[in-house]
């Protein structure tokens, strides 16, 4: 808020999950109700790697202008902020299977603060066959 205080942008990107250092109790959409309530000019982009029906209306209902879903370029959000078609991506910007596997390894991985053991649980695979994921590298695309 402080940040939308000074500088008064014109858009404001904004993640579902903020964390508990932002002292919003890991929810964007309190982010979202108060720019809204103090600076309605602002267009919000909500984003998030999690998200639902649930989740996209409650952000619609928050006050944003766009919910997405990531990973999501900027010109992706300049585009439908400003209510362009969206451009379908070429063949070779799609990532395969092996990549949005591992993608969405990491991100479960991120959210269990890098505790194999309770990743394992949520991705519902067992530690050892994680950890043996873990040791490949990254697809490449």
């Amino acid at each position: 808020m402080e940040l939308v205080r000074e500088h008064k942008p014109d858009l404001a990107i904004i993640d579902l999950r903020l964390g508990r250092k932002a002292g919003l109790d890991n929810s964007g959409l309190d982010l979202v109700k108060q720019i809204k309530k103090e600076a309605p000019a602002v267009k919000i982009a909500l984003c998030s790697g999690y998200l639902s029906v649930t989740t996209t209306e409650a952000g619609v209902r928050a006050g944003a202008d766009i919910v997405v879903f990531k990973p999501i370029t900027f010109d992706e959000i300049r585009r439908r902020i400003a209510g362009e078609p969206e451009a379908i991506p070429p063949p070779e910007e799609v990532p395969t299977l092996a990549r949005a596997e591992w993608e969405h390894i990491s991100r479960v991985l991120a959210d269990c603060n890098g505790n194999v053991s309770m990743a394992a649980r949520r991705l519902g695979i067992y530690r050892s066959s994680l950890q043996r994921r873990l040791r490949k590298y990254a697809p490449q695309k």
